[in-house]
């Protein structure tokens, strides 16, 4: 049988025109959807803009509908569930980016991070430990270290969080020496707490290792020669501390005169103190110095030399009780410095607060100029309440 070629030549053109209409219609729904996603997908970030975070997802799903695959829109839904506080369906989200296949590596990494501070927020915290290790060799490596050191210190884990502290400092992102030492004191403290003296020792010298002139292993080193009734040992420690961090000496300042009276070292001790007092005036200093100084006249003297330049409350009560015992009246200079102290520490609580946003002022407002709430001011002041 022949083939006839008229029928070739009648089923090509028509071929032809049914292959342009599908063509036409497939193109129509494509320019559809796709004008569809970018107007949900923009009506998003305006809501957004607009703080309407409940709209804004409403809109940024649908735009997640209209294209499945677009990994930007599935971030933007993601992150806008974790600010809100709806960790589940931001996990889901992002789990769903990772499940893909067609994910791009830069991609994949980005969702792995954003899954990753999900289960961290969600309070997941051995979740957010896997996915955070999961980040090592990626762009968002040191993000993740940092993060997993928070996680480790607010679950006191103290082992890995030095570890992590120590490839953190390698890798450059900075000194991590004060925080490794405050790892390694309450490792020290924890092992305390169980009895085991030795470990706390241990960790006690590591700490210093890590930071020679951190105030923390000073001042925990020599409380534990207190307890253990080394008197000389934790002056000694504590002179150290004196010398490297005078501020912080106030932590233990009343301690350090106990040993001095103990050891018989008043004069001594009292001339250290003095000459620290010169430097880093504190009223806990003060307050040691004073009780090495059998003098009453002098040490009334020093308590009214502090007031003059530090007003504060603390030091007005040791004006008190030094009156209280040695039953010699107050005189009027040291009445006026009493007042002044008095004034100075009662002078951030004679203020009114807004109830309503909380603005302070030292004047009483019918109308609120923080909020401009009417009425918002209670008619007493803070230190009334």
């Amino acid at each position: 049988m022949d083939f006839d070629y008229q029928w070739l030549l009648l089923a090509l053109p028509a071929a032809f025109f049914f292959g342009w209409v599908a063509s036409r219609l497939d193109l129509r729904q494509l320019k559809r959807d796709d004008a569809a996603s970018p107007q949900a997908y923009f009506k998003g970030l305006n809501l957004l803009l607009n703080e309407q975070q409940d709209k804004a997802i409403d809109a940024f799903i649908e735009a997640v509908q209209h294209d499945p695959q677009a990994a930007d829109l599935h971030f933007a839904l993601g992150n806008l569930f974790r600010r809100r506080g709806e960790y589940e369906r931001a996990i889901r989200v992002h789990q769903h980016l990772l499940a893909r296949g067609d994910l791009q590596r830069e991609a994949r990494e980005r969702a792995q991070h954003a899954l990753a501070q999900d289960f961290m927020k969600a309070g997941l915290f051995d979740r957010a430990e896997e996915a955070f290790k999961a980040l090592e060799g990626t762009a968002f490596a040191t993000d993740a270290r940092l993060a997993l050191l928070s996680l480790y210190e607010r679950s006191r884990n103290w082992h890995p969080a030095i570890d992590v502290a120590r490839q953190l400092e390698s890798g450059g992102t900075g000194s991590f020496s004060q925080r490794m030492a405050h790892h390694w004191c309450e490792i020290a403290q924890e092992a305390d707490a169980r009895g085991r003296d030795e470990e706390a020792q241990q960790a006690l010298d590591r700490a210093r290792e890590a930071a020679p002139q951190a105030a923390r292993p000073l001042v925990m080193q020599g409380q534990r020669l207190l307890r253990q009734q080394r008197h000389a040992g934790a002056m000694q420690v504590w002179d150290e501390l004196m010398a490297l961090q005078p501020a912080a000496f106030s932590l233990v300042a009343k301690d350090y005169a106990q040993c001095a009276q103990i050891l018989g070292q008043v004069q001594e001790a009292r001339t250290r103190l003095a000459a620290l007092y010169e430097r880093a005036p504190s009223v806990a200093v003060l307050s040691a110095m004073n009780s090495l100084q059998d003098d009453p006249a002098q040490r009334r003297q020093a308590i009214m030399t502090h007031i003059a330049q530090q007003p504060s409350l603390s030091a007005a009560q040791d004006l008190i009780r030094e009156r209280l015992l040695t039953h010699v009246p107050l005189d009027e200079p040291e009445i006026e410095r009493l007042q002044q102290a008095l004034a100075t520490a009662a002078k951030p609580l004679q203020r009114y607060r807004c109830a309503a946003c909380g603005f302070e002022s030292q004047h009483h407002f019918w109308q609120c100029p923080g909020c401009h709430g009417w009425d918002t001011y209670p008619p007493r002041r803070l230190e009334e309440h």
